[in-house]
């Protein structure tokens, strides 16, 4: 079974346990409202009532100690969360070394065409002393 479904369970299991405690507050005021009341069942009540306060106390302190930790990003058994942001943080990493890279690569082929064109429209001296114009440039660019 998943973690959070795991949580879900045993937040399930609390709630019960609450219920329980409940139902036992109820028993013992109800033996304590009669005419002729037994002590014995009262206390019997009031001791499962404070043994399940106990239980749900110390349940529901480890359930929250588990909220502080995610929420704080601290590492913890059982959570993904600061792999979840560690991985995030990649992703964005990843995505603004790339646009830099095509940015790079833009700057770079627009520094190599204006190159070329410059070198296409050198005039180059002849045997004669004229000056002749050749296009080096490459056709199939």
């Amino acid at each position: 079974m998943t973690p959070p479904m795991e949580r879900i369970q045993i937040l399930e299991l609390i709630e019960k346990d609450i219920i329980n405690c409940l139902q036992s507050a109820g028993q013992v005021f109800v033996e304590l409202s009669k005419e002729k009341s037994s002590v014995k069942q009262a206390e019997a009540q009031t001791h499962q009532f404070l043994k399940l306060l106990s239980t749900v106390e110390s349940k529901l302190s480890e359930q929250i100690n588990y909220l502080t930790q995610v929420s704080t990003g601290q590492p913890h058994e059982g959570s993904g969360y600061a792999s979840q942001k560690v991985l995030q943080m990649a992703w964005h990493r990843l995505e603004h070394a790339r646009s830099r890279v095509n940015e790079l690569d833009r700057i770079k082929n627009k520094h190599l065409h204006g190159r070329s064109n410059i070198r296409s429209t050198q005039p180059l001296a002849s045997a004669t002393g004229a000056s002749v114009q050749i296009s080096t440039s490459n056709p199939n660019s």
